[in-house]
């Protein structure tokens, strides 16, 4: 499903696939992209950030409108993506590290 943003996020609209609604299927779209696909987003949302947070954090957390979700979920997506691209050399996977498919988060399949 594609994700329609808020006309204050019209840029990112490229990036949508990224506003996944669950700890799971945003570390499964992380694992399965490549380098390049990481780092654009990663370059494009880095600027936008910190309007994103200022957008967001006007609701309280579990009360994020359904029109806001897109924008929340995709800062999500960029605190997944972000050590991959700053620390990993944007290696999609955790490096010298355990296969994170195996990896079952308590609460992943759960929307934010």
């Amino acid at each position: 499903m594609t994700e329609t943003l808020p006309a204050a996020f019209a840029s990112l609209s490229p990036f949508t696939a990224w506003a996944l609604g669950t700890q799971d299927a945003r570390q499964h779209k992380r694992i399965t992209s490549t380098k390049a696909e990481l780092k654009a987003f990663y370059d494009a949302v880095l600027p936008e950030l910190p309007k994103m947070l200022e957008y967001v954090d006007q609701y309280p957390l579990g009360q994020v409108p359904a029109e806001a979700k897109p924008v929340f979920w995709m800062a999500l997506s960029m605190a997944e993506v972000a050590p991959h691209v700053e620390l990993y050399r944007g290696d999609p996977k955790v490096p010298h590290s355990f296969d994170e498919a195996r990896f079952v988060a308590e609460h992943g399949r759960v929307p934010a």
